[in-house]
């Protein structure tokens, strides 16, 4: 077997109330940080993508340099991270600690040589220095609270900017750079500081809800715009490539768009109502598109030559995926959940995704499932609470129904009956949203599987308990335990044909059972080093692929289970879920992993030959 990356669907960015979130574009790309995940989300081609995860720490910032061959990005440690963009290792130029506190901003100059890297630190609120060795090329001095944004002039003379928390902007000459002159034009919090392409202006927006210009080579205070002003923290600006406009983004929930010359607003969009609508950070991407972003962490695109609402809504998660699975109506679209209680469809064609309409979770979603046979799907969650999806899979139905303790797995029957693994030694069986059985269990149930009448349910004994289910009552099977694991199982998946029960632990290992003979037929799949989160299986019952906490993903042949193809590090800090999505012909499939980095991927697999 082999396998190639066959597309990314990448997180959305992370973002904090009162917080500006700096994006940036390189051409069609757009960069930005979601948790510890640096993301090249291309506008063009979603699935053509790239993720980064070497930062320890949450990431806060990225900038593709003006060369476009290399990274730079920050964390909330201070440590600035400058990698390839090109190769597909991301090679590392450098790691330095430029501070000692979270990086706010940074930027490159116009020679991608050098970096300033700015935030709140304690002995210094900023750092200058070359990309390649980290030397100090000068000093960024004159703030005495966190600096919240950072920009340099690219030609030279160069020329920075840096705006703070201390409601003054600094301006710096370099090389190398040092203090030359405060300026005192805002009375609350600078949120953000960006130069035109030009260089012959930068314009400053902030808390007080003001808009600046400024004389890009001497600092000097150009004017103040009050044309149709916004009504609330202006909390970032971007520049037009031909520096003519100005676009600004504020928590009134609109995003304005400026003619510079004449300092008059040309348009305002008014992306929505509420909280979740505030604009918190924004960057100008191609020749005509503006990317502003919701602090619901939605991308609003805005194509400044037309309309008067945003041409496009990307949309994605913004905390870790925990659990897939599929659309049975639409073989194109499966479901995943997150840890914030989010649902979201995706399309696999498109390599777009969207959140469900209708209620979602409160919290941690910690499965979804649907029946084999069509239908609806469900999902359960940390609020004790289990929601039926539409068949279509675009929206929750009103269905949701309470359960009587905290659900561990679940699983959808022929039938339609959802049954529950739950935390306090319980199953329960809900359809139609009634629950029409429970069964109190000796052991604490933690994964649960279905096939046809059959009902699979693995414990913290290490035991996986089989029960017959009639409609009504689950029964002890003839053979009411499966024996193989040697640990808590926490990850059970019927083959499509039902001969076979694949039961993951969470010492890393696996057991194929033999349904009809009841007894084990191997224990040997036990590569993985950390617990087994999930397991699927292709459609012709012929291999399995397992999702561990270890981030690796495993992919195992029945008929020769000695043999198996490792797709390593597939999923930064854990894979929480795998889903076989397409493997039609038995020769290759399409499987997607999930996880901690809460990206999507798609992985092509070529099988042995039989």
């Amino acid at each position: 077997m082999s396998f190639k990356q066959y597309a990314i669907f990448p997180s959305n960015p992370a973002t904090e109330r009162g917080i500006s979130t700096k994006l940036s574009a390189s051409k069609d790309r757009i960069v930005y940080a979601s948790g510890k995940t640096i993301v090249i989300r291309d506008l063009k081609n979603p699935k053509s993508s790239i993720s980064y995860n070497g930062h320890i720490q949450n990431a806060t910032i990225a900038r593709i340099s003006p060369s476009g061959y290399y990274c730079a990005s920050g964390d909330a440690g201070g440590t600035v991270r400058v990698w390839d963009t090109v190769g597909e290792d991301h090679a590392l130029k450098g790691e330095y600690k430029v501070i000692s506190g979270r990086i706010n901003d940074l930027e490159w100059d116009g020679e991608s040589k050098r970096i300033i890297a700015v935030g709140d630190g304690k002995e210094k609120f900023g750092h200058a220095f070359m990309m390649d060795t980290g030397t100090s090329t000068g000093v960024i001095s004159g703030h005495f609270k966190a600096v919240n944004a950072v920009s340099i002039r690219h030609q030279r003379p160069f020329r920075a900017a840096t705006g703070g928390d201390d409601a003054g902007i600094i301006f710096h000459q370099g090389v190398p750079y040092k203090y030359d002159k405060s300026i005192k034009t805002h009375t609350k919090f600078v949120q953000d500081v960006r130069y035109a392409p030009s260089g012959d202006i930068f314009a400053s927006v902030g808390s007080d809800f003001k808009i600046f210009l400024y004389d890009g080579k001497n600092g000097d205070t150009l004017d103040e715009v009050t044309d149709s002003p916004h009504k609330g923290s202006i909390m970032a600006c971007t520049w037009s490539p031909d520096s003519k406009s100005l676009v600004t983004s504020s928590a009134d929930c609109t995003v304005k768009l400026w003619d510079v010359e004449t300092r008059k607003a040309i348009t305002t969009w008014t992306v929505g109502n509420g909280v979740s609508f505030q604009q918190v950070g924004n960057t100008w991407s191609g020749e005509s598109d503006v990317v502003s972003l919701s602090l619901s962490g939605d991308l609003n695109v805005f194509d400044i030559r037309t309309g008067d609402k945003p041409s496009r809504i990307i949309q994605g998660p913004q905390k870790p995926i925990t659990a897939i699975a599929p659309v049975p109506a639409l073989p194109d679209t499966f479901l995943a959940g997150t840890a914030d209680g989010r649902v979201l469809s995706y399309s696999k064609t498109t390599g777009e995704s969207s959140h469900l309409q209708g209620v979602n979770h409160s919290t941690l979603v910690t499965s979804l499932a649907s029946s084999s046979a069509g239908g609806s799907a469900f999902s359960a969650g940390f609020d004790d609470c289990v929601r039926e999806i539409g068949s279509d899979g675009t929206g929750f139905t009103p269905s949701s129904f309470s359960l009587s303790s905290q659900p561990k797995s679940l699983a959808v029957g022929d039938d339609a009956s959802v049954f529950v693994a739950e935390i306090k030694n319980s199953i329960e069986v809900i359809r139609s949203n009634q629950k029409i059985f429970d069964l109190s269990t000796k052991y604490t149930p933690s994964a649960i599987a279905v096939k046809g009448s059959l009902v699979a349910i693995g414990g913290e004994d290490s035991k996986v308990h089989l029960y017959q289910w009639d409609g009504k009552s689950l029964e002890d099977d003839a053979v009411p335990i499966l024996q193989g694991n040697k640990a808590v199982v926490s990850a059970l998946a019927f083959s499509p044909d039902g001969n076979l029960l694949a039961s993951g632990d969470s010492s890393g290992s696996i057991s194929l059972f033999d349904i009809k003979e009841k007894k084990l037929i191997t224990s040997r799949w036990s590569f993985h080093t950390a617990r087994v989160n999930s397991l699927s299986w292709t459609s012709d019952s012929k291999h399995c692929a397992s999702g561990s906490l270890d981030t690796h993903v495993y992919i195992w042949s029945v008929a020769k289970p000695l043999r198996n193809i490792a797709i390593k590090n597939a999923g930064a800090r854990g894979v929480n879920a795998v889903l076989w999505i397409d493997n039609s012909n038995g020769k290759t499939g399409q499987l997607v992993s999930s996880g901690a980095d809460a990206s999507v991927k798609v992985w092509e697999v070529t099988f042995h030959a039989a």
